[in-house]
């Protein structure tokens, strides 16, 4: 788990899920940091749901994992949060 608060930090890169792709895929993105572990999903500058569509779109509230990928390790948008 991470913890960022919106005094700390108020934006951050994070990678929304993308849906029907037939395989695994994150999409990055930035995130406003609202409260601790808590980021409102913010939209590319190409954001376009028609040609993509992302588990938690643009507005959503999530909560995020860090997971590592291919040596790296990235902050991944995972629950949907209120």
């Amino acid at each position: 788990m991470w913890e960022a608060t919106p005094s700390s930090i108020e934006t951050l890169k994070i990678f929304v899920p993308l849906l029907n792709e037939g395989t695994d895929v994150v999409r990055p993105t930035l995130g406003r940091v609202i409260g601790p572990s808590a980021v409102e999903v913010l939209p590319t500058s190409d954001y376009d749901p028609d040609a993509e569509e992302w588990q938690f779109p643009p507005g959503t509230k999530v909560q995020c994992v860090r997971e590592t990928r291919q040596g790296g390790t990235l902050l991944v948008a995972r629950q949907r949060i209120e």
